[in-house]
């Protein structure tokens, strides 16, 4: 005797916060910040052969006024860093942010002062996409697992405070450079590494 029962056939019984991932996964409009070589395979999930239209984003935003999801491609400089955040800024809520490539996610190879060590320092990332290039089945895949994480999202206030708490967590996070080593580079200086 649940409410089920009660019910006509036909009606589906859901929560609002259901109805509402389900319509804002199935309609993710991507701003594109292709800045090196991931860039490519970015571009390579719109054509054809990997089919991007099918999860509702058939279009990549030429404005972040009408972007919700920034996938940033690739290495970012200092002299970019204040635009990354700039259209960051001015992209619509809700929005996501996919970190695509180890150069976007930890500054990769270039570890140096030009290169920001990481997105994350300056904006919120939800999706870390690892790989150098990372290949387009691979940002398929972040997408999907981004839309398992728009699905089960909460709504309003519940949204904004998660929002906050995870850029403030980011931007207080340590900078690569002040961590601490992972392995030994003098034992490595003067041996011949490819003997």
């Amino acid at each position: 005797m649940g409410l089920e029962e009660k019910l006509p056939a036909g009606i589906a019984l859901t929560t609002l916060e259901n109805v509402a991932g389900y319509m804002r996964k199935a309609s993710i409009w991507p701003a594109t910040f292709g800045l090196a070589c991931c860039a490519i395979e970015m571009m390579a999930v719109g054509t054809p052969h990997y089919d991007l239209a099918r999860f509702g984003m058939e279009r990549f935003a030429a404005t972040p006024r009408q972007a919700d999801l920034m996938i940033v491609a690739g290495r970012v400089s200092q002299k970019m860093a204040p635009v990354v955040r700039q259209v960051y800024d001015q992209m619509a809520n809700p929005k996501w942010v996919i970190s695509m490539g180890v150069c976007a996610s930890s500054g990769g190879m270039f570890n140096n002062y030009a290169i920001v060590q990481g997105v994350d320092h300056i904006i919120p990332v939800d999706i870390y996409l690892p790989g150098c290039p990372p290949r387009p089945e691979m940002l398929l895949n972040a997408i999907i697992e981004l839309h398992d994480q728009i699905q089960g999202s909460k709504l309003g206030v519940n949204r904004v405070a998660a929002a906050r708490a995870a850029e403030q967590a980011a931007l207080g996070a340590t900078p690569t450079e002040l961590l601490a080593p992972t392995h030994d580079h003098e034992g490595l200086v003067g041996r011949n590494l490819l003997a």
